[in-house]
């Protein structure tokens, strides 16, 4: 697949994930605080390398505008290579993520109830996770279509 599908379902996929964590953390009190454990992640690696851990909202910014970045390459490896697997790679990636997200924090040195809190807590990290893996897929696939009618309805665009 083309670099722009890639990356517009990448974004995709990082705007989904992010707005289902913003929104149900702020009604739910079992939701995941990835933003949490974010900015605990961020602070430890800061104060470890001796630079100065910035105040509270800075910290959520550089988070926010990190997990953004970040999430839109993980997630953009769902249109990578072959076309006729984008919505497995994208499954599969979300789940990844998900697991990860549950299982690797302790292993870090982070709090761990960011994400494990209650069971509710694990189901809605790993389906967050899932819903972006799934929301790259369709964004990249629609993207590469249209991309595909222009060169079929404009070939010379595209040489």
């Amino acid at each position: 697949m083309r670099v722009l599908s890639a990356i517009g379902g990448g974004l995709a996929g990082a705007f989904a994930l992010t707005l289902l964590h913003e929104i149900v953390r702020r009604v739910d009190e079992d939701a995941p605080r990835m933003d949490l454990l974010g900015m605990d992640a961020l602070a430890k690696g800061l104060a470890k390398t001796g630079q100065n851990v910035p105040d509270h909202n800075s910290l959520y910014a550089l988070t926010f505008a990190g997990d953004i970045i970040s999430n839109t390459f993980y997630y953009s490896l769902a249109a990578a290579g072959n076309k006729k697997y984008v919505f497995p790679k994208g499954t599969m990636l979300g789940l990844a993520a998900g697991l990860g997200a549950l299982f690797l924090p302790k292993q870090i040195g982070l709090n761990p109830r960011h994400s494990n809190k209650t069971l509710k807590t694990q189901l809605l990290t790993t389906g967050f996770y899932l819903v972006g893996g799934l929301v790259a897929s369709v964004v990249s696939k629609t993207i590469e279509r249209k991309q595909d009618r222009k060169v079929e309805h404009h070939p010379q665009l595209w040489v």
